[in-house]
């Protein structure tokens, strides 16, 4: 299991391009193996940085805990797993910033889309491209554990499209973005938008390189997620709370909502839309705008 988060190493992380059919397939157990023999300095383009896992270490240690009730042991196998975690983070913060220079060079605008399964991050997306693509080029990497559902429902609106299917993997990681963004490849001064997998825990714990997060809440999963959750909207410039058109319908405080997420987070900004009635999505791509202008980083440019 992988130590930060307990993801399943049994699966294979594969890259699809819906347009092609072509299919990568990325090892864990391979990836494991090459993790421990090379450095990040060493440029491997096929080399995969995964996580590390700690099967036999947690299989000795508990061993050891049981026989001796030991908490000397148990002291010691807590600060391994923090080393381990620290490692892991950090070989991932490494391509994470590789990632960022890329995109800096090439002037593409990388947004990284966070939330729970369900709210409503695809619909977004195919309002966005559809609303947008006449001004900008517009490439999206979907991360989900199975399927390229998603990713074929961006390409039926004109964007361009990648799908990571990551098994049992909660998360996307930079290294998972790096193979990703070579394969689709995004033009110059463009829009990448990157649809992370559904969960508000990990994906606030890794980096991928891109510009900012954005959290996609909708109005169907309670106001109380900020606090629940501090963590990933501590991480965002943005919080979408989608679905309004369906405030009348169920039991949910804006107000309180806005407050809980500024509690956590003093300076995230807060927009408030419908991504399947359109409802709002102009402050959205209002935003989008001022980010791609405001940031060295991402100089997003207008078609001529």
């Amino acid at each position: 299991m992988c130590v930060t988060c307990g993801c399943s190493d049994k699966d294979q992380i594969a890259i699809t391009n819906p347009k092609t059919g072509d299919q990568k397939f990325i090892s864990h157990n391979e990836a494991h193996a090459l993790g421990h023999s090379h450095t990040h300095g060493e440029e491997h383009a096929d080399t995969p940085v995964r996580h590390e896992h700690l099967h036999a270490h947690h299989e000795h240690h508990s061993q050891a805990v049981s026989d001796s009730g030991s908490a000397a042991v148990m002291a010691r196998s807590h600060n391994r797993t923090i080393e381990l975690e620290k490692e892991i983070l950090g070989k991932n913060q490494l391509i994470a910033e590789r990632n960022r220079e890329w995109l800096t060079a090439k002037g593409i605008l990388a947004l990284n889309l966070v939330s729970s399964p369900g709210s409503g991050k695809t619909t977004l997306l195919e309002q966005t491209v559809l609303a947008l693509k006449d001004e900008f080029e517009i490439s999206v990497t979907e991360g989900d554990q199975e399927t390229i559902h998603d990713a074929e429902r961006i390409r039926a609106t004109g964007g361009k499209a990648l799908q990571i299917n990551t098994g049992t993997g909660c998360h996307l990681e930079a290294e998972m973005l790096e193979r990703g963004i070579k394969s689709l490849d995004p033009a110059s001064n463009s829009l990448l938008f990157i649809e992370n997998v559904g969960n508000l825990v990990c994906p606030a714990l890794f980096d991928l390189g891109e510009r900012a997060k954005v959290a996609i809440l909708s109005v169907t999963e309670g106001e109380d997620k900020p606090l629940k959750y501090p963590h990933m909207f501590r991480a965002c410039e943005l919080m979408i709370l989608n679905k309004i058109d369906l405030l009348p319908f169920v039991r949910f405080d804006v107000e309180k909502c806005v407050d809980y997420a500024r509690q956590v987070n003093p300076e995230i900004s807060v927009i408030r839309l419908s991504a399947t009635t359109g409802e709002g999505c102009v402050d959205w791509y209002r935003w989008l705008e001022e980010v791609g202008s405001s940031s060295p980083a991402a100089k997003t440019q207008r078609r001529n």
